[in-house]
């Protein structure tokens, strides 16, 4: 397990030997359940997780409706936004599958980043690196129709087709499942008339 961190950050640096050592030692594995809840909407948010194998739901309940606002799967950081802040989280966060994380908190970071410096320079570079990513998608998100936000999740990350339940999908994607299910009616329709055509 500790290797998929290490294939992860190698993306981003050089890892010597000191570093993979410092990682190593620094690395704290968990295994959840599905359906744990690993942080509850109106609680503190005082770990993050570095998904190892499986899926986490982020979601907020808003007029008695969930709302999923992302899913996280292997290789994706889970950083809540009030992390390490004492502020009650406005999210839940739930595992959909059995979930294996890293798992961090402020105390052991500051820690490890001052034993360690190389880490603390190496988590800003990733951060920085998630941000740009979050705010790209947010733009796609916000300019794209549903059917170009249904066509670019299966593009991008077609696992979660199969992974999470249609309803919450749709609800990632801004809409109703019933929209959801015309637009998955309207994209077949279109390839059964091309495959018939050739």
């Amino acid at each position: 397990m500790k290797n998929k961190i290490l294939t992860y950050l190698s993306k981003y640096t050089v890892i010597t030997k000191a570093l993979a050592e410092a990682i190593e030692e620094s690395t704290f594995i968990q295994h959840f359940e599905k359906g744990t809840i690993l942080l509850q909407e109106g609680s503190i948010s005082n770990n993050c997780y570095f998904i190892l194998e499986g899926c986490v739901r982020s979601y907020l309940v808003k007029n008695g409706e969930e709302k999923t606002i992302e899913f996280y799967t292997e290789e994706q950081v889970v950083t809540p936004a009030n992390y390490g802040s004492n502020l009650p989280s406005r999210y839940t966060l739930a595992c959909l599958e059995d979930t294996i994380a890293c798992v961090g908190n402020p105390a052991l970071e500051q820690a490890t980043f001052e034993k360690f410096p190389a880490l603390a320079a190496l988590s800003g570079v990733i951060a920085e690196k998630i941000m740009a990513q979050q705010q790209e998608a947010f733009a796609d998100f916000k300019t794209s129709s549903p059917e170009e936000r249904y066509l670019n999740l299966l593009a991008t990350r077609p696992d979660l087709i199969q992974r999470a339940p249609q309803y919450q999908i749709a609800s990632y994607l801004g809409i109703t499942p019933e929209s959801l299910s015309r637009i998955r009616k309207r994209l077949h329709d279109k390839k059964q008339v091309l495959n018939e055509r050739q």
